[in-house]
């Protein structure tokens, strides 16, 4: 699933052909993905302009002039890709529609935004924008990991006394938004912190040196674009890079990277999912 990195990226690549401009035509293509679609949802869409975009925790939030708010999750396999004009960039022709482009809006300017999903495990829903932060998917997210509320002092106050592996602990939106599974077992390395280890038994100096590791890993992969491993895209189309700067996740069996440790990098499964890291180094 998209991870912070790779959703920011994809907001990014929207803005170009989204913001200030208005949905001339919502074309729906079936009844649901993973929730139902908003009743009249193409009609809604249709003729309202995009004030902005912006995006919390794995969404991406449209704010439309209609006052609703369009939200949307990629899931395991979404992707929203862009053809047509894109300004300064390119121009080319809209392709022909896919079996798997289950929302496609034309915007003003000639730009056509796509929502392709082959699992459909994507979501989109609209909502009043004023009421956005009681939506059921937002509701109990919590803070930005690139936002001045999450802090050290926060963090260690959040993970005191936890008897949940560190691991989970990060992974819990409850306590911080958009981390997963790939940049949970990078920022783990980097700190050097054993992912079994109890996330209330590591000290508090060691949990608030966790956020300025947690903003580097989430900073360097929005500007590598995000990592691509099975589904992702940009909005153009384009892979992502940070894959190739991976210090353990996904590396199996193959020599730590960091400096002066003799170990390798092992594998093991928690709560169903797969976690990396270096025995030795991690402790």
């Amino acid at each position: 699933m998209p991870e912070l990195p790779e959703v920011e990226t994809v907001r990014r690549g929207l803005l170009p052909a989204m913001k200030g401009k208005a949905v001339l035509a919502a074309d729906i293509r079936r009844p649901d993905l993973r929730f139902p679609f908003p009743e009249r949802m193409a009609e809604r869409l249709t003729g309202a302009r995009v004030l902005g975009l912006h995006r919390r925790s794995k969404y991406i939030l449209a704010d439309l002039s209609t006052r609703e708010t369009l939200l949307i999750h990629l899931g395991m396999s979404g992707r929203m890709l862009i053809s047509g004009v894109m300004p300064g960039v390119f121009h080319q022709e809209h392709p022909a529609p896919a079996k798997h482009d289950h929302v496609v809006l034309d915007m003003e300017g000639g730009a056509r935004v796509t929502f392709n999903d082959a699992r459909r495990f994507g979501a989109m829903d609209l909502m009043t924008t004023a009421l956005a932060e009681e939506h059921w998917l937002l509701r109990d997210i919590g803070p930005e990991p690139l936002g001045n509320t999450f802090n050290e002092e926060y963090l260690v106050g959040r993970l005191k006394g936890r008897t949940m592996p560190v691991k989970a602990a990060l992974l819990d939106q409850r306590i911080v938004a958009g981390l997963g599974n790939i940049y949970v077992c990078e920022v783990l390395h980097r700190a050097r912190i054993d992912p079994r280890r109890k996330a209330g038994q590591i000290s508090a100096a060691r949990v608030a040196g966790l956020v300025p590791i947690i903003r580097d890993v989430l900073n360097e992969a929005i500007e590598a674009g995000g990592s691509s491993l099975r589904d992702y895209r940009q909005a153009d189309g384009e892979l992502g890079y940070f894959q190739h700067a991976f210090r353990a996740y996904d590396r199996e069996a193959k020599p730590c990277v960091t400096p002066g440790c003799t170990g390798t990098v092992a594998r093991i499964v928690q709560s169903g999912r797969s976690t990396f890291f270096c025995p030795r180094c991690q402790r």
